[in-house]
């Protein structure tokens, strides 16, 4: 793959980590007391172009 491509990729995940973590943070702080708690998690990355679902699943801890 090309440099431009790598670039792209890597801005795209950049800003998908930084903005995930800030949703996950403020729904925590919308929820209130959640120490403790366990929270299942799914996301599931599409690029329709290129017929591509990739699932990720794992679990946040409080």
């Amino acid at each position: 793959m090309n440099e431009e491509f790598n670039m792209s990729m890597r801005k795209f995940l950049k800003k998908l980590g930084v903005t995930s973590q800030q949703a996950i943070e403020e729904a925590m702080r919308d929820m209130g007391d959640a120490e403790g708690k366990e929270f299942p998690v799914r996301a599931v990355l599409t690029i329709k172009e290129l017929d591509l679902e990739h699932e990720v699943t794992g679990t946040i801890k409080s």
